[in-house]
Parts: structure tokens; sequence; C-alpha cells
């Protein structure tokens, strides 16, 4: 038995929300403003920052959800490669960037 995230997980999400209501209702209403397709963001583009935060974020089930929705969206199986190396530089910059703040703050204790 995996006890570890499964797409069968997601049939739970209701439950959840359920279980908190006013949380569980801001957070729908949210959810849903920001997935809007009448917006200025296109629809594909949307999905694309979507997945680009997943993949940083290593979200298996926001993964799932929005690569079918890119796929839908039009997007293709180059433009899902060349957004995962986007998204892996993006996150081993940020490593760089806590690295030079690691530097500061250990050269602050040494003042």
């Amino acid at each position: 038995m995996n006890n570890y995230q499964s797409p069968q997980d997601l049939e739970h999400i209701f439950s959840l929300l359920n279980l908190a209501p006013q949380e569980g209702k801001a957070f729908m209403a949210f959810d849903h403003v920001a997935k809007r397709e009448d917006g200025l963001i296109p629809p594909k583009t949307r999905e694309f920052i979507a997945l680009a935060v997943a993949l940083t974020t290593q979200c298996a089930y926001c993964l799932d959800v929005h690569t079918q929705r890119a796929k839908s969206a039009g997007a293709t199986q180059e433009e899902l490669a060349e957004l995962v190396s986007i998204a892996a530089a993006v996150r081993a910059g940020a490593t760089m960037g806590h690295g030079l703040l690691a530097l500061r703050l250990f050269n602050v204790g040494s003042a």
C-alpha cells in the first residue's frame, strides 16, 4: 500500500474544505478567480505559470491538474520541456540568491 500522494486523494478535496467551511469557501473563491479565462493572461499562459509554480513547490496534485489543463489549452511536450528547464533554473537561481544571504549573515557574525 502506498501511503504517499495519489491522484485519488483529490476526490477528498471537498471533504477537507467542508471541515473548515469559511476557509474552504474563501480558498475556492480565490482559486476560481485565479483560474478565470477572461483575464488579461490567456489560459495557456496561466497554466504555464501554474505548472512552473507546481514544479517549484513540488505539488504532485497541482502537477497533475495543471499538466492536463495546459495540454487542453494547446501546450506541447516541447513547451513543457522548456518550462521544466526554466523552473529548474529559477529554483537554482533562488538557491544561489539565498546563498548570498547566508554569506552576508555569516560575515555579520564575524564583524
